[in-house]
């Protein structure tokens, strides 16, 4: 998956160590920087059905982004790579494989977690040191709460960073909501999707409402919860989501169904996920098999979650 790229990227490399001048050095720099960041270069690593393979593939991939990130600090598609591709990882790799670890490994779901928190932040705190380069001033004016004095300024462009910032705030917190100080900051984690959903009311096609039934729907009534709140956003992504999108379902399934106790529509939910071929939508083919696995996963153990299931909704196992 990986061959081709790193062939590509070798060859560019020569050539900047190789280049006379500086001058030179920063066009092949920019080309490599362009070209790995260009339209289309996502679909390597979201287009795959083998999530295992991307597993193996991660690392080396976000290192090699941060390396020449380092190279060229100011380039908008390689700081937005590098920071989603640590938030990513994280989700994807830590976080979610963690979650479904017996309770017998302990010990290594709490590595994991830890680990997943770790970059969740590190992506998070990338991104928002390159927005802080882009809108001199931003980082301190939003850690002091002055969210819409912060990120007036920030346009249509830099959407994605905000995005993937704000995911990877969430991300930390879903990991340890224990984390006072942490859960004290989630306000600006919202105020940067917010921000997004201004700029892009249909950015990623409904992660804006995904994003926001996990925060309501996850967060403490006393911090800002709602169920209420995150319903709505679950019937705004009903009408907004390609038909491909599962994320409004997982979101819902994993906060309000469970904290609720409604074994029914967690049930529901978690079959309509399974429903969904990912050979469909051969560009999210990645998202797909992985919140399909989860779906799976969590249809087998719903006697964990919840104190009473309905007879009709007990499963042993899921053969989708």
């Amino acid at each position: 998956m990986m061959g081709w790229k790193s062939l590509l990227t070798g060859f560019f490399i020569f050539v900047l160590l190789s280049a006379p001048g500086c001058s030179l050095k920063k066009v092949a720099m920019k080309q490599v920087a362009d070209m790995l960041t260009g339209k289309g270069s996502s679909a390597v690593f979201s287009g795959d059905d083998d999530p295992e393979l991307v597993a193996d593939a991660l690392p080396f991939a976000i290192k090699m982004y941060e390396s020449l990130s380092a190279s060229a600090p100011n380039h908008r598609g390689l700081q937005l790579t590098t920071g989603s591709l640590y938030v990513m990882y994280a989700n994807a790799f830590l976080h979610n494989p963690a979650s479904m670890l017996p309770d017998e490994d302990l010990k290594q779901k709490e590595s994991l977690l830890m680990r997943a928190k770790k970059l969740y932040l590190r992506g998070r705190d990338r991104l928002i040191k390159f927005l802080d380069l882009c809108y001199p001033g931003l980082s301190a004016v939003l850690s002091g709460g002055h969210f819409a004095k912060a990120l007036d300024r920030v346009t249509l462009q830099d959407a994605p960073l905000l995005y993937w910032a704000g995911a990877g705030w969430m991300g930390a917190f879903a990991v340890d909501p224990f984390d006072m100080k942490l859960a004290l900051s989630m306000p600006g984690a919202a105020a940067l999707m917010e921000r997004v959903r201004h700029l892009d009311p249909r950015f990623e096609s409904g992660a804006i409402d995904s994003f926001y039934i996990l925060y309501y729907g996850s967060m403490p009534a006393h911090m800002g919860g709602d169920f209420d709140k995150a319903r709505s956003f679950f019937q705004r992504a009903l009408q907004s989501a390609d038909a491909g999108a599962t994320g409004h379902l997982m979101a819902l399934a994993t906060t309000v169904s469970i904290k609720l106790q409604d074994a029914a529509e967690f049930s529901r939910l978690l079959k309509a996920v399974l429903a969904v071929d990912p050979d469909m939508f051969p560009l999210r083919k990645l998202e797909l098999t992985l919140n399909r696995r989860k779906a799976k996963w969590l249809l087998e153990h719903i006697e964990d979650f919840f104190l009473s299931v309905p007879a009709t909704e007990k499963v042993q196992s899921v053969s989708n």
